[in-house]
C-alpha cells in the first residue's frame, strides 16, 4: 500500500512512518523542515519539504503514484502557540486541510483519508469520560481550528463522497516528544533545583496514551474511512492527575530526583480545560486494546530523555 503522511517529520508522523514501513508499505511524506536522511530515520521513501499545495502534492504523485491512504497530521500542535498566533495556527490547520481536500477531490477521490484531530474540540466543563457525542465547545483557537478541520472533512464527505475517518487524540506521549509536561519535567530534573514547580494545581485530569498505541489506532481505523466520516475519541478512559504523572516521572528518573519537592503554583494556562478523559467505548467495540502500561511508558520516556541528554541531544 502507498501511504502519504502530511506532517511526517513531527512526533507522531515519525513513529507512524516507521510503523507502516515495517509492515511493508511504501510511505512518503510532506511537511516543513529539511530532512536529508528521512528514509534512514523514519522509513520514508520520499520527503518533500514544503506546504500542502497542489504542486507539492503533484510531486508526490509523480514520484510514486496516487495514494491508497493519506494520514493528515500537519497542522498546529500547541494550544499556547495557537493562543499567541491564532492566524498562523488557522493557516497550518484549517487552510492546509482545505488545500488537501480540494486536491483529493480533483485528483484522487478514492484515497482514504485519516484526519488527526484533538480532544480540544470538546473544550472544558466535562465531567468523567467524554464520548464522541459529547458537546463540542472549544474555547481556544487551537480547539476551534481542529473543529473547523473536522467540519471541512464532513463537508467533502457529504458533498463529494470523499472517504475519511477523524481521530480526536487525547494526551499522547513517548520517545521523541520534545515539549509538554514530561519533556519540561525531565529538563528540570536534569538540573539541580531542590524543588520542582509546575503550573496548575496538579489535580488536572488527563488521559495519557503511549505513541506506540496511537499509531496502532491510526492503523486499525484507517480502513473505516467513509463519506460519513466516522469519528473516534482516542484515549484509554483512565483519568490520571497531573501530579501523579509527575511523581511517576520523578521516581523513574532515579535517586537523584526522588527526594525533590514537587509543588504546583496554582496558575492556569489559557485554553487548558481541567479534565480531558476519553470514553473509549467506540474503540473497544472494534476490539482495540491499549497495550503500554502508564508506569512502563513513562519510565521508557525518562530513559529516552537521559539517553538523548547523554548524547548531547537533550537541549
Amino acid at each position: 500500500m502507498l501511504v502519504w503522511i502530511t506532517g511526517a517529520k513531527g512526533f507522531i508522523g515519525q513513529h507512524l512512518a516507521r510503523h507502516l514501513a515495517a509492515q511493508g508499505h511504501t510511505v512518503v511524506g510532506l511537511g516543513h523542515g529539511l530532512w536529508p536522511d528521512a528514509a534512514a530515520q523514519a522509513g520514508l521513501s520520499l520527503w518533500i519539504n514544503g506546504a500542502i499545495t497542489g504542486s507539492n502534492l503533484n510531486s508526490l504523485r509523480l514520484a510514486h503514484g496516487l495514494p491508497e491512504l493519506v494520514v493528515h497530521l500537519a497542522g498546529g500542535s500547541s494550544v499556547s502557540v495557537a493562543m499567541a498566533n491564532p492566524l498562523e495556527d488557522f493557516s497550518r490547520t484549517v487552510a492546509s486541510t482545505a488545500a488537501l481536500l480540494e486536491w483529493l477531490r480533483q485528483e484522487s477521490p478514492q484515497s482514504r483519508l485519516v484526519v488527526v484531530s484533538s480532544a480540544a474540540v470538546h473544550g472544558g466543563g466535562h465531567d468523567g469520560r467524554i464520548a464522541e457525542t459529547a458537546p463540542l465547545r472549544p474555547f481556544s483557537p487551537y480547539g476551534y481550528h481542529k473543529l473547523m478541520m473536522e467540519q471541512l472533512c464532513r463537508s467533502y464527505g457529504e458533498n463529494y463522497g470523499l472517504p475519511c475517518v477523524a481521530l480526536r487524540l487525547f494526551s499522547v506521549y513517548g520517545p521523541g516528544l520534545r515539549k509538554q509536561l514530561l519533556w519540561e519535567l525531565c529538563q528540570r530534573m536534569a538540573g539541580t533545583p531542590s524543588a520542582l514547580e509546575l503550573s496548575g494545581t496538579g489535580l488536572e485530569l488527563r488521559d495519557w496514551m503511549h505513541i506506540d498505541d496511537v499509531v496502532r489506532v491510526i492503523d486499525a481505523t484507517s480502513g473505516l474511512a467513509a463519506a460519513a466520516v466516522p469519528t473516534f475519541n482516542v484515549g484509554t478512559g483512565t483519568a490520571t492527575p497531573v501530579r501523579d504523572i509527575a511523581r511517576i516521572a520523578i521516581n523513574a528518573y532515579g535517586e537523584s530526583s526522588a527526594g525533590r519537592e514537587l509543588r504546583f503554583n496554582g496558575s492556569k494556562r489559557a485554553g487548558d480545560p481541567f479534565s480531558l478523559v476519553a470514553d473509549p467505548a467506540r474503540l473497544q467495540a472494534l476490539g482495540f486494546e491499549f497495550r503500554v502500561p502508564l508506569h512502563e511508558g513513562i519510565a521508557g520516556y525518562v530513559n529516552w530523555f537521559r539517553t538523548q541528554r547523554g548524547a548531547g541531544l537533550g537541549g
